[in-house]
């Protein structure tokens, strides 16, 4: 609901979790407006109107219920029917300007009514074209200055006599998105105390049969020590496994913190409106199969009563702090507990990573299995998790965003501080499908996924075996400090495959420093061979490989050591037991160890450390291998500075807006415009074009050309008709045409061959040569603007050498872009030849990112080829296409 507040209403937490309906005034609300007002205390009309003036609130509470328009723009907050609070703007006679005022029913102050509607009234007023609020205030109005000030806007103030006067400018910056976040999270984490940390439970559907799943949830509380109360509602039964057992919700002796539903999907509905009607603010739903009737009516009962919801279709919840030791799951066990927490979307998925924590001894903080993804998704988890106090590890297997944007600036941070680990599921055409198909939301491309994952410092596997081998070595060993591993081994073979699988993993193994070579001569057996991979041989002793790890470890130039070894008759004879010459190693190792044994059942275990800690040891080189490259790429995340976005010059967004506007006047259902208006969209934004011009005729095509030939007259013709995208699939150019007769010959080819569909030519000269580039954007539906560059020109499907990022651009999402693709080494000047115009392909990038962000009109934008040469850049060929804008805020606080 932004920028056209007549759209549906939308549900948002206050700062103590409650949750409230933020929606457009309408006539009908006239009594009610007159009731707020009514019910003021005099001190707080006063403070409102500046008086206690009975007749100025009837005015006001009128005038809120005018319809909505440009010009005036009223939000209530309404808490189960009842408004709360009222937010408003009048447009004032001083363009982009609008006078605000806010007012908050007695006994709702302090809880964030007033800042949350002030925030939903910003983003529609920022998409009617208001750039700043005016406000008055008494100026002993501490509350409402201070609601002005906390917004995380740019306010000034001017105090004349008793009263002061507010400015407020609506841009939305970076300062003012983190106070948003900021309010987010308190609200958010207030909210989801009933669920993670309920002091009663009470589980709805439990039975009597012994394989019920409900009979399965009522008896994990009690077999995992829950500190909390205990209910059954059962209408059939007074006590279940020895625990109370009521007709109904209703019935209990007081309202619980939690309802875990375990009902057919028919009931579910009447559960959740009976539960939210009687106190309950969280609810767990495990029942799958609802159709959309049932799944709007429980969703409608949540968002009306308050309840905040995981599922439906879920595997339940758990949080194992000793204090609550609370498992609403019906898992086949009990997570341990610990410092990981766990959010998945698909049950099967879940288990999986339960079960495989517990085989690797990793303990749990707090699991959610999210299901369906009604209400709490994985941004719900990410900030309880950073909050919680004890989770340092966190892994989430999402098959859809619901918000990624915000998921996106939430991940970047929590992962400055803990690990984030992911599955990237749906990387094929199938798998979105079936993800899309059973979480019934939508599913996205790869690149797209990816671009969030690097980012945000998301560490991206690409199975949970993956996800698992990953978790153990962040789980028991220190980062490494860069990407330089030594591999030790006392089988030549396994420290080839080794060494290969090092190197694939885009780990590098150095040529060991002289005195490094020196210190492990001294220490290991004749015979071993001290280069990279270190062969002890099979005759080394538990001291010597102990000895020789300790040296690698603690070497400057090491990051990472691998540790390759097979069961030898020489060890089994001696007594020596290698394994524990790994394991017994200093606490405190600098760097990080992974262990390689194939003869090993398990694709990855935790062996305990003698002197404390534990050691990853992997059935497969390649597992530890991809787990220590992960490790690496989040070092050198954690290194990377935030990035700055740049604002490049000579850019006029208004103007590429008003451009986009009057086309789509004519086009009002979107579609790809002629190269007039590409070239004058392109040139807002200072993006550099090859020099065209437009031809409908034989002769207008020789005049242009005459006039466009460069140096040796040479031109290019390009078909043109409305909705042509692929010029050269269609075959609809002519290269390389020199002179009055091959340009006449070339326009009557086109015009013969398109006849009924062309309606002119586009003339250039022939450019010159050069490394032929693609660069372009995409708005995708659900992760907003993507920018995406590669290798150009007629090859690009072909090799598909690209990349992504999500914009806005920072200048090191820029550089990230640039050095990605397969083609790289061609910009940066391979073999000796001359780099490109690296600065002006920033610049590029940057006013792409400039252009998604500022235009919302621009649904694609594909500028192929772009030649790169380093004397600089030129777009060749450009389409973009142009829709209605759907207003959308992706940063306004509101629930799924």
């Amino acid at each position: 609901m932004t920028g056209d507040l007549s759209g549906p209403a939308i549900h948002a937490l206050l700062a103590d979790g409650t949750t409230v309906r933020v929606r457009a005034v309408e006539p009908e609300d006239r009594d009610q407006l007159h009731r707020l007002y009514a019910r003021m205390s005099p001190e707080n009309l006063r403070m409102r109107f500046f008086a206690v003036s009975p007749r100025s609130a009837a005015l006001a509470a009128d005038h809120a219920c005018t319809p909505s328009g440009p010009g005036h723009r009223a939000l209530a907050a309404e808490l189960q029917g009842r408004i709360i609070g009222l937010a408003e703007y009048d447009a004032c006679d001083e363009r982009g300007s609008a006078e605000l005022a806010v007012a908050v029913a007695d006994g709702q102050h302090h809880r964030g009514v007033g800042t949350l509607l002030v925030e939903h009234l910003a983003s529609a007023a920022r998409a009617d074209g208001i750039t700043l609020f005016l406000a008055d205030a008494l100026s002993e109005n501490a509350e409402v200055l201070r609601l002005f000030s906390d917004l995380g806007l740019r306010v000034t103030r001017r105090t004349d006599g008793p009263e002061t006067r507010c400015t407020i400018a609506l841009d939305q910056d970076d300062a003012y998105l983190r106070a948003v976040e900021k309010r987010g999270r308190t609200a958010d984490l207030a909210s989801m105390e009933p669920l993670f940390r309920p002091r009663s439970v009470a589980v709805v559907g439990a039975g009597r049969r012994p394989g019920s799943v409900g009979r399965a949830v009522l008896r994990h509380p009690r077999t995992s020590g829950f500190t909390g109360r205990l209910f059954a509602v059962n209408p059939h039964a007074h006590a279940l496994l020895g625990v109370p057992s009521y007709p109904a919700v209703a019935a209990l002796p007081f309202p619980p913190d939690l309802v875990v539903v375990a009902t057919p999907a028919t009931a579910v509905p009447t559960v959740a409106e009976e539960a939210g009607e009687a106190g309950v603010h969280a609810m767990v739903v495990l029942s799958a199969g609802l159709d959309p009737v049932q799944a709007q009516a429980l969703l409608t009962a949540c968002r009306t009563h308050g309840i905040r919801l995981v599922g439906p279709n879920c595997l339940g919840v758990a949080n194992t702090d000793p204090a609550l030791r609370m498992d609403a799951t019906f898992a086949a066990g009990h997570p341990r507990p610990g410092t990981a927490g766990i959010g998945v979307q698909s049950g099967g998925v879940d288990i999986a990573l339960l079960e495989g924590l517990a085989r690797l001894g990793i303990g749990v903080s707090t699991f959610a299995s999210l299901g369906d993804k009604y209400d709490v998704s994985g941004n719900d988890m990410l900030q309880w998790w950073e909050n919680d106090g004890t989770t340092d590890l966190a892994l989430l297997h999402l098959e859809s965003f619901g918000n990624p944007r915000a998921f996106s600036r939430t991940a970047r941070r929590v992962t400055r501080r803990m690990p984030l680990l992911t599955v990237d599921a749906g990387r094929t055409d199938a798998g979105r499908r079936a993800a899309a198909s059973h979480s019934a939301a939508a599913a996205t491309g790869t690149l797209t996924r990816q671009a969030l994952f690097i980012q945000a410092g998301i560490t991206a596997t690409r199975s949970v075996g993956e996800l698992l081998e990953a978790a153990a070595l962040f789980h028991a060993q220190p980062l490494p400090a860069g990407t330089r591993v030594a591999v030790v081994t006392n089988a030549g073979g396994a420290g080839v495959l080794a060494a290969d699988a090092c190197v694939e993993a885009g780990l590098v193994l150095p040529a060991l420093t002289s005195d490094l070579v020196g210190d492990l001569l001294a220490v290991l057996p004749d015979g071993a061979a001290v280069g990279n991979p270190v062969d002890v041989t099979a005759a080394v002793a538990e001291d010597e490989l102990g000895a020789c790890l300790d040296r690698l470890t603690a070497h400057r130039g090491v990051d990472a050591v691998v540790v390759a070894l097979v069961p030898t008759a020489v060890a089994a004879a001696t007594g020596d037991d290698l394994v524990r010459a790994v394991t017994r190693g200093p606490a405190a190792r600098r760097s990080p160890v992974a262990l390689v044994r194939l003869e090993q059942d398990a694709s990855v275990r935790l062996l305990p450390a003698a002197e404390g800690g534990e050691i990853p040891s992997y059935a497969q080189p390649h597992a530890a291998a991809r787990a220590l490259a992960h490790a690496a790429r989040r070092t050198a995340w954690l290194a990377r500075p935030p990035g700055t976005r740049r604002t490049p010059e000579g850019i006029d967004p208004p103007r590429a807006r008003a451009v986009a506007d009057q086309w789509l006047t004519g086009h009002p259902d979107g579609g790809w415009p002629g190269p007039r208006t590409c070239a004058e969209l392109l040139g807002c934004y200072g993006i550099p074009q090859s020099p065209w011009a437009w031809a409908e005729t034989e002769d207008d095509a020789v005049r242009a050309a005459e006039h466009l030939g460069g140096s040796d007259g040479r031109v290019v013709l390009k078909a043109h008709w409305p909705g042509l995208v692929h010029k050269c699939e269609q075959h609809a150019v002519r290269l390389d045409l020199l002179g009055e007769a091959q340009v006449r010959s070339a326009y009557q080819d086109l015009r013969t061959r398109f006849e009924g569909l062309m309606t002119g030519v586009v003339v250039q000269p022939l450019a010159e040569r050069g490394t032929e580039l693609l660069a372009g954007i995409v708005q995708d539906q659900v992760f907003g603007p993507l920018i995406i560059f590669g290798l150009g020109g007629t090859a690009t499907e072909v090799f598909a050498d690209r990349a992504a990022r999500l914009a806005p651009l920072t200048d090191l999402d820029v550089h990230d872009l640039i050095a990605s693709p397969r083609c790289a080494p061609l910009l940066f000047g391979a073999s000796g030849a001359d780099p490109v115009d690296l600065d002006g392909l920033e610049q590029l990038l940057h006013r792409l990112s400039g252009m998604a962000e500022n235009v919302p009109q621009l649904a694609e934008a594909d500028l192929n080829p772009v030649l790169a040469t380093p004397g600089g850049l030129t777009v060749l060929d450009a389409r973009l296409r142009l829709l209605p804008p759907r207003p959308h805020d992706p940063y306004l606080r509101r629930l799924r």
